[in-house]
């Protein structure tokens, strides 16, 4: 009799167990790993009374604040407070945690006082100086580590480009992240009105461990004595925070579903004065096609019972007529009105392949920000779902 019990009492526990593990299974959380940059004894960058491990921190909690309000998603902080975490360490705390986005918060510096607005990087090697400048100054944290020489061996800090040759392993996870960066930057520039350096690549070591859509922001230059006092206000870093956290939403409606939550961004006020550095571009490591390219052709009939894949090239709330003279000479122009915005989108095709050519064409044509949407029987999709086989 008491072996029966004690078998009835097995396999009780073990339904119980199968049970738990597949809520947890179906009941999966989208989850979101923020990293405010410096800490502690690694304070950043310092002007005009500005830190920047405190600015970092306090719009990193913010942003957390706001994505948890959504019951689907999970957010992780690769530091709460202020504390020291070794940059390889905050890379393991997104991959342990299979995080579906890894976004790390900076801000900007120069000697000079004059250069302002924000910049998004994606891993990458760069051919521009200020982009291998910045990754050369938040890499030299890793000095502060103690036996670092080993921890990071084959790591120069004063040649950031020796992190490439790990890229290509990384490859498919690129895509996603100048996707992130774009819709950041782009929030940053048209919703929150401030300056955009636009996107960029930059071998950044904290991105560099990351395996998973991943992006850094350079919220701003803290050395400029406006900007920094206003990424050192609870308004300025409340909005920044609203801006990112609209655009990672975004990222997670289009692409793994969901509904996008209302967020109200306040614009700053003040005219932008021109700033005489220019707007980087992101550089992708293909072939130079800037001036040239081969106009991608689908010859195949088109079937919308499958995926249709398109090109989104922007989104207005004016109503533009579709011709290639009002998209930088790109044609086949359709658009779909959702939520006051038209969102005007370039090519269709069931073919992925051609997708990415024609997204590659639409770059090249001047939309940086550019990226592919998905429609099956004329209702938008995931790009996840529409790649399942």
């Amino acid at each position: 009799m008491k072996i029966t019990s004690i078998i009835k009492q097995l396999v009780l526990i073990l339904s119980l167990f199968f049970l738990a593990t597949s809520s947890g299974q179906t009941n999966s959380k989208f989850k979101v790993v923020l990293d405010a940059g410096h800490g502690a004894k690694d304070f950043g960058a310092v002007y005009n009374g500005c830190v920047e491990k405190n600015i970092n921190l306090g719009i990193a909690l913010k942003i957390g604040k706001i994505l948890e309000a959504d019951p689907d998603v999970q957010v992780i902080y690769t530091r709460n407070d202020d504390t020291f975490i070794e940059l390889v360490e905050r890379a393991n705390i997104a991959n342990r945690a299979n995080a579906n986005f890894f976004i790390s918060i900076h801000c900007n510096a120069n000697v000079k006082p004059g250069p302002f607005g924000s910049e998004t990087f994606v891993m990458g090697l760069s051919k521009s100086a200020s982009s291998l400048a910045i990754a050369k100054k938040e890499n030299a944290v890793i000095t502060l580590e103690d036996n670092y020489k080993k921890k990071y061996a084959g790591y120069d800090p004063n040649s950031p480009e020796s992190l490439i040759s790990a890229t290509l392993a990384q490859e498919e996870y690129l895509d996603q992240s100048i996707e992130l960066a774009s819709r950041i930057q782009d929030g940053l520039e048209n919703k929150l009105n401030r300056k955009s350096r636009g996107v960029a690549q930059a071998p950044f070591m904290v991105l560099h461990k990351a395996f998973m859509p991943r992006v850094l922001v350079e919220t701003g230059f803290i050395s400029n004595l406006e900007e920094g006092a206003y990424l050192n206000s609870e308004e300025g870093q409340n909005n920044i925070a609203k801006t990112i956290a609209d655009a990672i939403f975004r990222m997670k409606v289009e692409h793994f579903g969901g509904t996008m939550p209302v967020i109200e961004i306040k614009k700053y006020e003040k005219p932008v004065v021109k700033d005489s550095t220019p707007k980087v571009s992101v550089q992708t490591q293909t072939k130079d096609t800037s001036k040239e390219i081969k106009k991608p052709a689908d010859t195949k009939k088109l079937d919308t019972s499958k995926p249709v894949f398109k090109i989104q090239l922007k989104a207005s709330t004016s109503k533009i007529e579709s011709k290639p003279e009002n998209f930088n000479g790109l044609d086949k122009i359709s658009f779909v009105l959702e939520k006051d915005y038209y969102k005007y989108m370039y090519g269709e095709t069931n073919d992925y392949v051609i997708a990415k050519m024609q997204l590659l064409e639409a770059k090249t044509q001047g939309y940086d920000s550019a990226f592919i949407v998905v429609f099956k029987n004329g209702i938008k999709i995931s790009l996840n779902e529409a790649l399942k086989k």
